[in-house]
């Protein structure tokens, strides 16, 4: 489908971070970072399409950069769907859209290079996705207007998937514990865990809790949230955009 390139998200919400290098250990690092990297997907695509059907679909999936794991997965499940494959980071993007051609989606796959807010509001969407997007948000304010410009996108009654960090890290060192673990199962030294814990301390500003994460939703004109998955900092929820909103 047609690549549509737009200006780069606001300052509220850095990019920076995402370069070719951090493009590049991605795909790895996440599978690592989060325990059950595909199930969560996995979960996601089937309780979209449980809540969607199997006809055509228009789907917004909102920081797809990277593995592009959600295409690849509803792609697969729902071959009469398509997207729009949202992500202001260039590098990361780029790897995102290898790897849809890769898996033969690319014309079911729009590019848009750029902030949710700069896609027309006159689009509606059928559904959208937010996977391990808000923790990257720095303050309360981008968090929530990232979320109001997500459901001014939707059809009412649209289904919200959205996934993040959940709680200060330091508010559960047992799960900081048992996530540089997981980093030396995976063959990291003690050198590259202690990086790994500075990296992740610094890197991103989750939510306080799953409660802040469910008024988010609320304030921002989503209903009836349900988590479905969880693995140490990370959770997930399915939301439906009230057909009240104006």
């Amino acid at each position: 489908m047609r690549s549509t390139e737009c200006l780069p998200m606001t300052s509220a919400n850095p990019i920076a971070k995402f370069d070719h290098s951090r493009a590049a250990e991605y795909e790895t690092q996440s599978r690592i970072a989060l325990a059950g990297y595909d199930a969560c997907h996995e979960l996601s695509s089937c309780l979209l399409s449980a809540s969607l059907g199997s006809e055509a679909k228009d789907v917004l999936v909102a920081g797809a950069g990277g593995t592009g794991q959600e295409m690849l997965v509803m792609g697969r499940l729902e071959p009469r769907w398509t997207f729009v494959a949202a992500d202001p980071s260039v590098p990361m993007l780029d790897q995102a859209m290898e790897r849809v051609e890769g898996a033969g989606l690319s014309n079911r796959v729009e590019r848009f290079n750029g902030a949710i807010e700069s896609l027309p509001v006159t689009r509606k969407f059928d559904a959208t996705t937010l996977i391990g997007v808000l923790h990257h948000i720095p303050s309360d304010e981008g968090k929530d207007t990232l979320l109001r410009e997500l459901a001014e996108r939707l059809h009412p009654g649209a289904p919200l998937v959205i996934a993040c960090n959940r709680c200060v890290y330091e508010s559960q060192p047992l799960f900081l514990e048992a996530w540089a673990c997981r980093w030396r199962m995976a063959g990291a030294s003690e050198e590259e865990v202690a990086a790994k814990l500075a990296k992740i301390r610094l890197g991103a500003v989750p939510p306080a809790s799953e409660a802040e994460v469910e008024a988010k939703l609320a304030a921002a004109g989503f209903d009836n949230p349900l988590r479905f998955f969880s693995s140490l900092f990370w959770s997930a929820w399915i939301a439906f955009k009230s057909t009240s909103s104006v």
